[in-house]
């Protein structure tokens, strides 16, 4: 069976046209014929692939690599095999996905996932309902009453649009998606599975079980926003949750009632936001960061990968750990343990070095 390829396959280019419109240097222009038919790996790049390079932890890779050419800063540019072209640039990885997202632009922003276009036979739209023209709604879909939907935005297969919801325009709701008391910006993402808009998490117990509190809040979701697969996004109580303009959101997160998360903040896989909290602009959480409720989080915090948070995070500090303090003593509090058990080495948790080879 031959496999498919899911994205359009990239134009043939010189090495020669890339340098000019990645306005990198060529260091032998004498290869600037030679053709580059797509991007890849150092480890499975091949005579035809432009790769890059910008993390030592991958030299063995790039002393192995059969690219074609290699995009690289000058500090690495002796370490590139002989065989390999070297474009130079001040910054391989952030050049490598400008090229990328020119060449592969398709896969930036899902389309309709049974590649139709305009309103499928099988979708339920109510008539009060008011979508401009070029929304795309997949079979099955139900649009319900006085929802709004803007020009360019698809609507995947099997999601739910409750009554009353705002959706702007160029966005993606993903299959399976449910939507309610919820207003969404222009151009956003919101991949298969997310919930978004359900009940609070919010009871009074009252000496003989526990009494629901009415969740007459919505979701502001703003612009260029991107919500990832499974996350659920609940309403607010007496408030609004909000999501911030440029936020980015990764698979699988709970985000709580009333939570307010601030503009262009990163929330990794499996995060867990309880309510009332607040997380403020260019914040960054790794994997599995649990936030207690009613805390706030400075604007560009930072916290690693499986922190429990009970306290507020001034701006611009880093913390980890469980419970979560600043990122130095978390590292000193474990060398020391280490070296009370006589274990003791480089304390800093994996991960903690800086960024690795995309």
């Amino acid at each position: 069976m031959a496999q498919p390829s899911f994205f359009r396959k990239p134009p043939p280019s010189s090495l020669a046209d890339i340098a000019a419109l990645t306005e990198a240097h060529l260091v032998d222009p004498a290869r600037g014929a030679h053709v580059i038919t797509g991007l890849a790996s150092l480890d499975e790049a091949g005579p035809m692939h432009l790769t890059f390079f910008d993390n030592l932890k991958y030299a063995d890779q790039l002393a192995r690599t059969h690219a074609g050419a290699c995009l690289v800063n000058a500090r690495f540019e002796a370490r590139v095999p002989a065989h390999v072209a070297v474009l130079r640039v001040g910054n391989p990885f952030r050049t490598f996905v400008d090229l990328a997202r020119r060449i592969h632009e398709d896969a930036l922003r899902p389309g309709s996932s049974c590649g139709t276009s305009g309103i499928a036979p099988t979708a339920i739209v109510d008539p009060a309902a008011r979508l401009e023209d070029g929304v795309t709604v997949d079979p099955h879909a139900v649009i319900g009453p006085d929802v709004e939907i803007g020009s360019g935005t698809v609507i995947g297969a099997g999601a739910v649009i409750g009554s009353g919801v705002r959706i702007g325009r160029d966005c993606n709701i993903g299959p399976n998606c449910t939507i309610h008391y919820t207003l969404i910006g222009n151009n956003v993402l919101i991949h298969p599975g997310c919930h978004l808009g359900q009940d609070g998490y919010g009871f009074v117990f009252a000496g003989t079980g526990h009494v629901k509190v009415p969740q007459t809040g919505r979701v502001l979701i703003q612009n260029d926003v991107e919500i990832g697969a499974g996350t659920t996004i609940d309403r607010g109580s007496l408030r609004d949750t909000v999501i911030g303009e440029g936020t980015k959101i990764d698979n699988q997160v709970q985000v709580g009632h009333n939570v307010t998360i601030g503009r262009h903040s990163l929330i990794a896989a499996q995060c867990g936001l309880a309510g009332s909290l607040t997380i403020g602009n260019n914040v960054a959480l790794g994997a599995k960061v649990g936030l207690n409720n009613h805390i706030h989080i400075g604007d560009g915090a930072q916290v690693a990968a499986m922190a429990g948070v009970k306290d507020d995070i001034p701006p611009n500090a880093r913390w980890g750990g469980i419970i979560a303090r600043p990122t130095k003593q978390w590292f000193r509090e474990i060398l020391a343990v280490e070296r009370l058990a006589g274990t003791a080495r480089d304390s800093r948790p994996s991960g903690a070095k800086g960024k690795g080879q995309e």
